[in-house]
C-alpha cells in the first residue's frame, strides 16, 4: 500500500466509496432490525452474528486504514 488514505485517492468514484459503505451499512442494521434478521459481521478477525436493535447506532464504529 502506498500509505494514501483513501480520501487522497485520485478518483473521485473511489474518494466517495467510504461514505457509501457507511450508508449501506446504516441501511444494512435498519432493515435487519425491522425484519428481526441477524447480520454478520467480522470484529477482529472473529465472525459474529449481531442482532441489531430498532434506532440502534446509526454510524458503524469501524474506520478505514489512516482515520482518525
Amino acid at each position: 500500500m502506498n500509505g494514501k488514505t483513501i480520501d487522497q485517492a485520485k478518483s473521485a468514484d473511489l474518494r466517495g466509496s467510504w461514505p457509501a459503505l457507511l450508508r449501506a451499512a446504516r441501511r444494512a442494521r435498519e432493515l435487519a432490525a425491522q425484519t428481526g434478521t441477524e447480520l454478520i459481521v467480522m470484529r477482529n478477525g472473529v465472525l459474529q452474528r449481531i442482532r441489531p436493535q430498532p434506532n440502534e447506532g446509526a454510524t458503524p464504529s469501524a474506520t478505514p486504514e489512516g482515520r482518525p
